[in-house]
């Protein structure tokens, strides 16, 4: 019983994916499609600021950012969400976080522990509020943490985006965070202003931590999506109980880089800040100018929405007959029902490396089981990433059609 906890992080989910695949050859060359890593060239401005600032490389990096980082972050929020200018103190409402998974896990045990003093000496864990599907992280934080996972499915029947506010009032009293993943991984939903302001709201009632990861905001189709900051301007401005996230990982095609941010409610950021200085890793100084550096321009992001538009426009030219093709509003993560063509996620994982050599992330490696039904949400889903070159994603999105077309009359 010891590890109980730890067995329920075994389910991490590229390590499912090997252990689907151990044995199976690919049908043809492969093409690796199950993980989010953006594969265009890194801004020429990385490598160059790098150079140029290589001799901090022998300094230590404040734990929160240089100022500058800091300053820039603050700026570009600013701009992005028109905001008022200077509205956002750089120097207590932002840190720099070495990418942004870090920072969320971090967040979730600060959060936790935040919640246990308010709950006191009752025996009761606090809560963590989880989409399902999700971005593992969530669930790994809130049980490290040792606090109780509520699971909400985010299905077609709610576009994908979970409605939190039904949960029971005994659930919300004991939450220590919620996460709210907009534009969402994996299923490339995007939640309405109006819906993150009333999760505000609620996380203000309630005195939890709103955690609205935004690491796919800037690959947006039609219209940027709404953020954090957007609900905190709906409700008088100030971010009380708001933690924005996001990186350059997607923004800027720069994973490898390891920078992001959190920003928001500076009362939160303070004992967040406190818990990194005692385990987070710090981002090096010439990393952090890139960072910057990045932040300070959007003609390069404007190239980059722009490739992945094309990347969606082949995908939808070459899957958007098949009965379980769904369109993502925003980022580049294909949700595919395969349930209604050749089966379970698993299935179609096996199928598509096989006979076509593209590996895939089945949905329900995305997604936890429940106990009572033993089904997720992602049971009948495959998550793509539309992260390669447009001949690469021409060529895969052929195999994948010509594969699940074929073998449709298994099911």
């Amino acid at each position: 019983m010891a590890g109980h906890r730890l067995d329920q992080l075994k389910n991490f989910p590229f390590r499912r994916i090997d252990e689907l695949l151990n044995g199976l050859a690919p049908g043809r060359p492969p093409v690796f499609m199950q993980v989010g890593e953006p594969q265009a060239a890194v801004p020429a401005v990385v490598s160059q600021t790098i150079a140029q600032t290589a001799a901090l490389f022998g300094k230590y990096p404040p734990p929160a950012g240089s100022p500058g980082y800091r300053e820039a972050v603050a700026r570009w929020l600013e701009r992005r969400y028109v905001l008022q200018g200077n509205s956002i103190n750089a120097a207590t409402q932002i840190s720099a976080l070495c990418g942004s998974r870090e920072g969320l896990f971090q967040a979730t045990l600060m959060a936790i522990l935040r919640k246990r003093d308010w709950l006191g000496d009752t025996g009761i864990p606090p809560t963590v509020l989880v989409p399902n599907p999700m971005y593992h992280v969530y669930f790994g934080g809130a049980i490290v943490g040792g606090a109780e996972p509520i699971l909400v499915d985010t299905v077609a029947e709610n576009d994908f985006v979970p409605n939190y506010a039904a949960l029971p009032k005994d659930v919300l009293d004991r939450a220590a965070i919620c996460f709210f993943c907009t534009p969402g991984n994996p299923t490339g939903a995007v939640a309405t202003r109006a819906a993150l302001t009333e999760m505000l709201a609620l996380a203000r009632k309630h005195d939890f931590v709103l955690a609205v990861d935004e690491c796919y905001s800037e690959i947006w189709f039609d219209t940027p999506p709404a953020g954090g900051f957007d609900a905190a301007q709906d409700l008088g401005g100030v971010p009380d109980n708001l933690l924005v996230f996001n990186s350059l990982s997607k923004r800027s095609g720069s994973p490898g880089l390891r920078v992001g941010f959190v920003a928001g409610d500076a009362a939160l950021i303070e004992p967040l800040l406190m818990l990194r200085s005692y385990g987070g890793a710090q981002v090096p100084g010439p990393l952090m100018a890139a960072g910057e550096a990045l932040w300070q321009d959007e003609t390069h992001v404007i190239a980059n929405r722009a490739h992945y538009l094309n990347l969606v426009e082949i995908a939808d030219y070459h899957l958007g007959t098949l009965p379980g093709f769904h369109r993502p509003e925003a980022g580049f993560f294909l949700w595919l029902n395969t349930g209604a063509t050749v089966g379970d996620g698993e299935t179609a994982t096996r199928l598509l490396w096989q006979h076509a050599g593209i590996k895939v992330m089945p949905g329900r490696y995305m997604s936890q089981t429940d106990p009572k039904s033993g089904k997720s949400p992602g049971d009948d889903y495959i998550r793509i990433a539309l992260v390669h070159d447009p001949k690469t994603v021409e060529d895969a999105m052929s195999r994948i059609a010509q594969v699940l077309s074929t073998h449709k009359s298994i099911n």
